[in-house]
């Protein structure tokens, strides 16, 4: 009799649908937003079925709080923002992911959180082409 294989991880249909893979890190898919009007990650860690932070294993939550400090590091060297913006809200995705978003002053959105604010704008193809290589760079990804 064998075992049953545990779940594997899958991205949230929403996730899919509203941002690009930029690569993997060493618990997290690292997602880019495609949504020109602000920088802003994803971070999903790649283990099924987690709804919050606290469902991680013990030895993992250190692992997603690097993670997560990396990126915002990278997001302050490629963007200089005013603000990095870092939630784990989840209402309306309930797959755990940690939101890094580069805010400005003079964004659109300031100082109103960036949730819901208007439609996404995507970016041009070469223009995402060119800031998933950055971002990727930056996370030693060639």
């Amino acid at each position: 009799m064998s075992e049953a294989q545990p779940p594997a991880f899958s991205l949230h249909p929403q996730l899919a649908r509203e941002s690009v893979v930029v690569g993997d890190l060493l618990l997290s898919r690292v997602l880019l937003m495609n949504n020109s009007r602000f920088p802003w990650l994803l971070l999903v860690p790649r283990r099924p079925g987690l709804r919050e932070t606290i469902d991680l294993p013990e030895h993992e939550q250190p692992v997603l709080w690097r993670e997560i400090s990396a990126v915002q590091r990278l997001m302050r060297e490629l963007f200089s923002p005013d603000k990095l913006n870092v939630a784990a809200i989840g209402n309306l995705v309930p797959q755990l992911h940690v939101h890094v978003i580069a805010r400005f002053e003079k964004d659109e959105a300031w100082p109103k959180p960036v949730f819901g604010f208007a439609p996404p704008v995507p970016y041009a193809p070469a223009e995402l082409d060119a800031l998933i290589s950055r971002i990727a760079a930056g996370l030693g990804h060639p």
